[in-house]
């Protein structure tokens, strides 16, 4: 049996083209499909060739959640790699986020950051 290959993860976000431009922003990924979405949603998926995240913004405004790290289904982060850590983290402190909890341990360096819906990512650069 061939190993799988994760394609997408879906989440839900208040701003979904605020998000969408921000990982662009950050990453260089591009809009690979966008439109009304599931119960008069609006969803933009946003990533590369092979794989994305489906970033879904529901019509009416939803609460944010607590700590997810404390409730069954929760979103922990989402990890993406990089091929220079530093300009992303230029990148980042100059659309006004924060990076925090950086570690340079085997197989590479690594910052953490909150987006505005407090979606937890991690960036990765491996040696």
């Amino acid at each position: 049996m061939s190993q799988a290959t994760l394609e997408h993860t879906n989440l839900t976000v208040s701003n979904a083209k605020k998000t969408a431009a921000l990982l662009g922003e950050l990453f260089g990924w591009k809009i690979r499909w966008e439109g009304t979405s599931i119960h008069d949603g609006y969803s933009i998926h946003v990533g590369g060739d092979n794989s994305y995240l489906a970033l879904y913004q529901p019509k009416q405004t939803l609460p944010h959640s607590k700590d997810n790290y404390e409730r069954v289904n929760g979103l922990n982060h989402i990890a993406v790699v990089v091929d220079d850590l530093d300009a992303t983290e230029e990148r980042l402190k100059q659309a006004g986020l924060i990076p925090g909890s950086h570690a340079d341990y085997e197989p590479g360096r690594r910052f953490y950051f909150h987006d505005h819906d407090g979606i937890e990512f991690e960036v990765v650069e491996y040696d």
